[in-house]
C-alpha cells in the first residue's frame, strides 16, 4: 500500500510543484521509475518501448498512446500495487488493476483526455492471450511477445525464480520457456514483428538445448 500512496503523492507533487512543462512523458517515466519494484521491474518499460518503435515501423499509430500504455501496463505487477498473500496473488488481475488506476494517473500527468479510453483498450488487449483490434494495441502486445523470447526473455524469467510464485524451481522456469517456444510465435500479429522474433527464437532454442545438455534430467 506504501507504493500506492506513493504513485499518488508523486503524481500531486509534479502536478503541482513545477514539472508543468516536461510534459507526460517525463512524468509518466519518473513515476514508474519510483514505484517500479522489484527494482529490476523498471526496465521492462523501456525495452518494450523501443521494441515498438522497431514493431511500428512504417505504420500509422498513436504514439502518445502507445508511450502511455507501455509506461502503464504493468503497473499492476509491482510490489506495493499487487497483493502479497500468495493465495490472493494466485488470483490477481493485473489488468484490472491497472485499467482501474490509469484514468486517474494520466489526467493528473496532463494526458490528452480524449485518447485515455484508447490507453486502456491497449492494456486491456497487451498479453498473449488476447485479440487486440487497434494499431497501437497489436503493436504494444506483439513488442511485450518479444520481451518474452530471446536473452531478454530468458533474464526475465530466471530472475524470478525463487520469487514468483510460477517458478519455484528451474524446472518450472524451463517449462515456461518450452511453453513460450509452443505458443508464442503463432500469436504475433504482424510481419515486421515475426521478423525480429527469428532471432530471439534461435537464442532461446539454443539456451534450452544447452540446458539439457549440461543438466540431463538433474536439473530440479
Amino acid at each position: 500500500m506504501g507504493s500506492k500512496r506513493l504513485l499518488y503523492g508523486s503524481v500531486c507533487a509534479v502536478y503541482w510543484f513545477g514539472m508543468q512543462n516536461s510534459g507526460f512523458r517525463d512524468r509518466l517515466v519518473d513515476l514508474i521509475r519510483e514505484a517500479a519494484r522489484p527494482v529490476d521491474k523498471f526496465g521492462h518499460q523501456p525495452r518494450l518501448y523501443a521494441l515498438t518503435q522497431e514493431v511500428g515501423a512504417g505504420l500509422n499509430y498513436d504514439g502518445e498512446v502507445v508511450f502511455a500504455a507501455v509506461w502503464l501496463h504493468d503497473l499492476g505487477v509491482f510490489v506495493g500495487h499487487r497483493p502479497e498473500d500468495p493465495a490472493e496473488l494466485a488470483r490477481w488481475d493485473h489488468v484490472a488493476y491497472a485499467v482501474a488506476r490509469v484514468p486517474g494517473i494520466l489526467r493528473e500527468v496532463g494526458f490528452p483526455e480524449e485518447k485515455i479510453e484508447a490507453v486502456l483498450e491497449v492494456i486491456r488487449t497487451h498479453q498473449p492471450k488476447d485479440s487486440p483490434v487497434s494499431i497501437e494495441a497489436i503493436i504494444v502486445r506483439d513488442a511485450d511477445i518479444l520481451e518474452q523470447l530471446g536473452a531478454i526473455g530468458i533474464l526475465r524469467t530466471v530472475s524470478k525464480v525463487g520469487r514468483d510464485t510460477r517458478f519455484s524451481t528451474f524446472t518450472q522456469a524451463v517449462a515456461a520457456f518450452r511453453r513460450a517456444l509452443d505458443t508464442l510465435p503463432a500469436q504475433i500479429k504482424l510481419d515486421r514483428t515475426r521478423q525480429l522474433a527469428a532471432a530471439k527464437i534461435a537464442i532461446l532454442e539454443a539456451f534450452l538445448a544447452a540446458v539439457h545438455a549440461e543438466s540431463g534430467d538433474q536439473l530440479h
